[in-house]
């Protein structure tokens, strides 16, 4: 079993590991702590999102140290990936699933950071790290076929939480990101942070230049400053704190209607969550019709 890394302005890395397969060694006591830590300074936010968060971190950081050999072992070093959960096959059906946590789908119609149908019957939260190796392979290899089955057809919806965990390159990637939704081009700089070789560039202030430019944005001055402004961090705080919350120690991490999924699991996993919650979604709907007197 590799040993778990150094912790860093609270946010826990695994250190060098020579098999993929057990990397995410963050476990259930990390985020138990970090979600009760939480819990004792802000109350007020424990409250509101309910005891669902305690479960969650339980199920988040099993998942992380519970994750499963991929399928072609490699043997390599891992350094920053080690942080991205390797899959772990979820349950079907409501099993997993937990209220208290769908409630964390903002369904803002005006936000930047998300695709889709803001009344859609799934809302995935996908919290991620432009520095994940495995974020960068979820974006490429699983996210575009979602995109295509689910999102263009009005049954999911994907809302996009910055989750910096790797120090100052991650921190400035997010706040980039943040930037560039301010201009409409969120997805586009997604795109272009996560192409293939792009995070072994880093994400200095030059290059996050170079990215706006990739993403299209026209007023690159303006984008800039966005990202250094104080509304950048702010936004970018709020979405960290919300996935510390929930006990995520790993990216990416997600909530596909109030299910914890945690790693770059294969594209199955997030085809039966997604599938499981819009059956329960049809099923709550039509009951909700017959109780208001039949459909409208």
């Amino acid at each position: 079993m590799p040993e778990n890394g150094n912790s860093k302005n609270g946010n826990s890395k695994n250190g060098n590991s020579k098999n993929v397969s057990a990397t995410n060694v963050s476990a259930t006591n990390v985020s138990a702590t970090n979600a009760g830590g939480k819990s004792a300074g802000k109350k007020s936010r424990s409250i509101a999102i309910g005891a669902g968060v305690a479960v969650a971190a339980v199920l988040l950081g099993l998942a992380s140290y519970t994750a499963t050999k991929p399928d072609d072992p490699s043997g390599a070093t891992v350094t920053e990936e080690a942080a991205g959960a390797e899959p772990s096959t979820g349950a079907e059906g409501r099993t997993g699933v937990y209220p208290e946590l769908e409630k964390l789908a903002r369904r803002d119609g005006k936000d930047p950071l998300a695709l889709g149908d803001e009344d859609a019957p799934v809302v995935m939260v996908e919290y991620a790290d432009f520095k994940c190796g495995f974020c960068g392979k979820f974006a490429r290899d699983t996210e575009p076929g979602l995109v295509e089955k689910y999102v263009e057809k009005g049954t999911l919806r994907i809302e996009w939480r910055n989750f910096p965990i790797f120090g100052a390159d991650s921190e400035r990637a997010a706040r980039g990101a943040w930037a560039a939704g301010r201009q409409g081009r969120f997805w586009e700089f997604h795109e272009a942070a996560y192409a293939e070789g792009s995070k072994e560039k880093g994400f200095g202030d030059g290059r996050l230049k170079e990215l706006a430019e990739e993403a299209g944005i026209k007023d690159v001055g303006r984008f800039v400053k966005d990202a250094d402004s104080d509304g950048a961090r702010a936004a970018v705080k709020k979405d960290q704190e919300e996935a510390y919350g929930l006990g995520a120690t790993s990216t990416p991490s997600f909530l596909v209607n109030g299910r914890p999924i945690s790693g770059a699991q294969p594209d199955r996993v997030f085809d039966q969550a997604i599938e499981a919650a819009a059956k329960t979604a049809e099923g709550a709907g039509k009951a909700g019709g017959k109780g208001a007197g039949g459909p409208r």
